[in-house]
C-alpha cells in the first residue's frame, strides 16, 4: 500500500475529513489529497514521501512510524544528504501549483493611454487558477494604489462590460488604458479613475462612448521580487 492508501483508509475507517486530518498531522490538506491520489501533480509521477511526512502520519494516526514504514511498498523516502526531509510540500502552507501559458500581448498604460500592441508579443507562465485570456505589462504609475507598478504584468479576462468599480482594460480609439470603471447610465457617462491622487479622471459622454471599448477585466496581476 502507499502512503496516501493508508490514510485514505484511516480517514474513511475513523469517518474523519481530509482537512480534520491535515490540521492533525500539521500537513496541508492539498498534500494530503496529493497523498491519497499518489500523484504529483507538477511531474504527474508517484508521491515519494519523506521521512518527516511520514513522521507526522504516524504520530497523527498513533501508531508506530517503524511500523507505518514496514507497510509501505515499493515507497522512497525522501532524504537530504543530511537525512532531513526534503519535501517542501509538507509543510501547511506551502501549496504546489500548476502552470499554464498566457499570451503577452504588448504594453498598457497606467498613466495616458498609449498605443495598444495586439500581436502577441510572447506568453507568461501563470498558475492555473488565474483563469485570464491574455496579459499586458503596465506602464506608468497612476495605479499604484491598487497595487500595480510600472513593469507589473496584468491578466485580464475578456468580457465587454464590467460592474462599477472594477478595474479593467480599455481601449480608447486605437489606444489603451487600466483604469477603474463606473459607468453612470442616466447621464450616459463613462469616468475612467486612476488610482493615484496626482491623475484625474477621463470622463466620455454621450457620443464620446462610441470611442470606447471594454477589453476585459484585471483579475490579477504579477509583480517581481526586488
Amino acid at each position: 500500500m502507499t502512503l496516501g492508501d493508508i490514510v485514505k483508509k484511516y480517514r474513511e475507517e475513523n469517518n474523519i475529513s481530509m482537512d480534520s486530518f491535515s490540521k492533525k498531522c500539521h500537513l496541508s490538506k492539498g498534500y494530503i489529497s496529493m497523498l491519497e491520489k499518489n500523484k504529483n501533480p507538477n511531474t504527474g509521477k508517484p508521491i515519494r514521501p519523506s521521512l518527516l511526512t511520514i513522521k507526522s502520519v504516524a504520530a497523527a494516526m498513533n501508531v508506530d512510524v517503524n511500523d507505518l514504514i514496514a507497510s509501505l511498498e515499493d515507497q522512497e523516502i525522501m532524504l537530504s544528504s543530511d537525512g532531513e526531509e526534503t519535501d517542501i510540500f509538507s509543510y501547511s502552507n506551502i501549496m504546489p501549483i500548476t502552470t499554464k501559458k498566457v499570451p503577452l500581448m504588448g504594453v498598457i498604460a497606467c498613466g495616458e493611454p498609449m498605443y495598444c500592441n495586439e500581436e502577441r508579443e510572447s506568453y507568461v507562465v501563470v498558475g492555473t487558477d488565474i483563469q485570464a485570456d491574455f496579459c499586458l505589462k503596465a506602464k506608468g504609475d497612476s495605479m499604484i494604489n491598487a497595487r500595480i507598478m510600472d513593469g507589473d504584468i496584468v491578466f485580464i479576462r475578456k468580457q465587454p462590460a464590467v460592474e462599477n468599480g472594477d478595474i479593467a482594460a480599455v481601449l480608447i480609439d486605437d489606444e489603451v488604458t487600466l483604469k477603474r470603471v463606473y459607468y453612470y447610465k442616466e447621464e450616459n457617462m463613462l469616468r475612467l479613475y486612476p488610482e493615484n491622487p496626482a491623475y484625474k479622471p477621463f470622463t466620455y459622454i454621450g457620443e464620446e462612448l462610441n470611442r470606447i471599448r471594454i477589453l476585459g477585466k484585471a483579475i490579477a496581476f504579477q509583480s517581481d521580487v526586488k
